[in-house]
């Protein structure tokens, strides 16, 4: 599953970039690999390095944060886990560092922290571990989604919810959609009447998809047009 996603579309920059500058005391950390020469010509005369002959590095400000939202509740076989399956990998695979995937019932689970690098292979694994249960937390699920990307320091900051958007549990999920940055539904193409007016009334996008080989165009479709 993560090999399809690879050898899909061109993935977009989603995490900082390393930038080097002249090193002061403010920001950054020292570059060693770039300062070896000034560091040894000082050492040969006996002194300290000047501050302003060593280079320090900083990452850039990410561009893309992504938070996966899978909906868990009732059956979780065949098509349907291997959706979330592909989509995890997929939105890892655009944003490998600053990426949360969430599973969701009537409770919410963590499959992978915002920024905490988990690697695509892994998370696959347990969201293919998951089975169906409970009722549906609409609501509890964009709310977790919302904890875990006020950690990113992310320009954009989109929530990808896996869902067909019917809540069966807890209060009314618009709040939390409308809290969000950016809301994208990917629905069910037999099954996404709900899911659309949900998109409609909340300022969401929604994608429809046919299963999961359809996963990677249409997360790409809805981040990037």
């Amino acid at each position: 599953m993560v090999d399809v996603v690879r050898t899909g579309s061109t993935r977009r920059p989603g995490i900082g970039r390393l930038r080097h500058r002249r090193a002061d005391l403010s920001t950054g950390e020292l570059d060693i690999d770039r300062g070896l020469e000034a560091i040894a010509s000082a050492r040969a005369r006996g002194e300290a390095p000047a501050l302003d002959e060593l280079m320090s590095r900083e990452w850039s400000k990410p561009e893309l944060a992504l938070c996966l939202v899978v909906d868990r509740s009732g059956s979780m076989g065949g098509d349907r886990l291997a959706t979330a399956a592909v989509a995890a990998a997929a939105c890892l695979w655009r944003a490998p560092i600053d990426t949360s995937v969430i599973a969701f019932s009537d409770d919410a689970f963590v499959l992978a922290g915002q920024g905490s690098g988990r690697a695509p292979e892994n998370v696959v694994t347990d969201l293919l571990r998951l089975r169906g249960h409970g009722t549906t937390d609409l609501a509890l699920g964009l709310r977790t989604a919302a904890t875990q990307l006020e950690r990113s320091r992310a320009s954009r900051k989109v929530t990808i919810l896996l869902s067909d958007a019917r809540p069966t549990a807890g209060s009314d999920p618009a709040a939390a959609a409308r809290s969000l940055d950016e809301l994208v539904i990917v629905a069910p193409a037999d099954d996404d009447a709900e899911a659309m007016a949900f998109a409609a009334a909340t300022g969401a996008r929604c994608v429809s998809v046919a299963g999961p080989s359809s996963i990677p165009d249409a997360i790409g479709y809805a981040l990037f047009g």
